[in-house]
């Protein structure tokens, strides 16, 4: 018998801040030094692309619906921590989480220094296996000239 599978995809970007306001956050990583994004809640750009996209597979909404950036409640959030909680959900819904691909697109912080401890972080937060890619765009666009940070993922899950 097959099982059902399904496939999710999430995007996600976020302008940096002229002046930093906070660390620069991508998977749960620290960036010291790099300006911070601009966002409702901590702007980690691959969280919550992985989150759009958990809910993406399951039609659950997407990120803003189930995280309003008019809600003062979510000012300041912990993107890891509401990956955590639409994780949970996915699975008490009778789903696995079999795994999730995520590409950030930015000239710069580099991604391949802390890639290692990003997959840790995203993994333990939805409880699968997480690759993590790191992209220039190469001076093309607003991500070309460091206006901000953009990122693509997609999960499978399965019952």
């Amino acid at each position: 018998m097959i099982s059902d599978i399904r496939v999710g995809q999430g995007f996600d970007t976020h302008r940096f801040a002229d002046k930093t306001e906070h660390p620069l956050i991508l998977g749960g990583v620290e960036f010291p030094g790099e300006r911070s994004l601009v966002g409702h809640s901590d702007a980690d750009v691959p969280a919550h692309a992985i989150t759009d996209a958990l809910l993406s597979a399951l039609q659950l909404g997407d990120l803003g619906e189930r995280f309003p950036d008019t809600d003062p409640q979510w000012a300041g959030a912990n993107s890891m921590e509401m990956l955590r909680a639409v994780a949970s959900e996915v699975v008490s819904l009778g789903w696995t989480i079999r795994n999730a691909s995520v590409v950030i697109v930015c000239e710069r912080p580099k991604i391949a220094p802390m890639r290692e401890e990003m997959q840790r972080n995203l993994g333990a937060a939805c409880a699968a296996p997480v690759t993590v890619t790191g992209r220039r765009a190469e001076g093309l666009g607003a991500i070309g000239r460091s206006e901000g940070v953009a990122c693509w993922a997609s999960v499978v899950v399965s019952r």
